[in-house]
């Protein structure tokens, strides 16, 4: 499956949105927000000079070219989905040169292809739950974004958002009752690297049951991870925990290290 872009905005001056459509997102059929609000695609990135055209099979690819020209793979959130004007979106993380797929998204212009598998999707906020913790950084920001619309009125959600400064804020809409604090690395002593521990073991936990979205920098969210299951008591089936990257890995480094690194997270607690 493919698409073509349509248009690009920036943000922030880290986020960048790209606005798909075309007949190649003919037949794609993301579950409702309410039952998949973390739904994704998998972007098949080639690299410069790659010898198969723009539109390709991933598969195909994989079986007849070596591995050394194999497109790049990455999961990215559907921001949203448009189904009556078949448009798709999904917002990038972009930090310079760094990384593939934040750079492909920069230098994105309309007309540009990109090539996808899926749709899937993990998370959804749970209507039942008494109320909603979700706590992460940009790279989580559009799935906390997408999980947020969907919160049923009223519900309290407690969100905890770690970015570079207040100019890498967004507006969040939501009919939830939304307690929202921004963490910014750029007041923060050191790296910031303690934001999102600090701020959520300083968080007053609403009565009831939690359910709990916590994604972003590895050792962040470990670090998290090991505070709500040690000393909040939350359940792990009540939780979404996932490490998206790790602080000064690249992307491919760290997919060759993150099967290992889960491991030893669900052995912390």
């Amino acid at each position: 499956m493919h698409g073509v872009v349509e248009s690009t905005e920036l943000l922030t001056p880290g986020l960048v949105r790209v606005v798909l459509g075309g007949s190649g997102l003919d037949g794609f059929a993301p579950p409702p927000p309410t039952e998949g609000a973390d739904a994704y695609v998998n972007l098949a990135l080639p690299s410069s000079g790659a010898p198969y055209g723009p539109v390709f099979d991933p598969r195909q690819v994989r079986e007849e070219h070596p591995r050394e020209v194999w497109p790049a793979r990455r999961r990215y959130t559907v921001r949203w989905w448009d189904a009556d004007a078949r448009r798709l979106a999904i917002d990038f993380v972009v930090h310079g040169d760094t990384g593939v797929a934040g750079p492909w998204a920069a230098a994105a212009r309309p007309g540009d292809v990109l090539v996808f598998e899926g749709p899937g999707s993990g998370y959804t906020p749970d209507p039942d739950a008494d109320w909603h913790l979700m706590l992460g950084d940009e790279s989580a920001l559009p799935a906390i974004a997408a999980a947020l619309e969907v919160v049923p009125a009223g519900r309290p959600a407690v969100v905890r958002l770690v970015c570079d400064s207040p100019s890498h804020e967004v507006e969040l809409l939501t009919e939830a009752d939304l307690d929202l604090a921004w963490l910014h690395r750029e007041s923060a002593d050191g790296d910031g690297t303690e934001l999102l521990a600090e701020a959520t073991a300083a968080i007053d936990f609403p009565a009831g049951r939690v359910h709990a979205f916590v994604h972003g920098e590895a050792d962040e969210v470990r670090a998290v991870r090991r505070h709500l299951l040690a000393e909040r008591g939350l359940a792990r089936a009540d939780m979404s925990c996932s490490p998206y990257w790790r602080r000064t890995m690249t992307d491919e480094a760290w997919r060759e290290v993150k099967r290992d690194f889960v491991a030893a997270m669900d052995d912390d607690a």
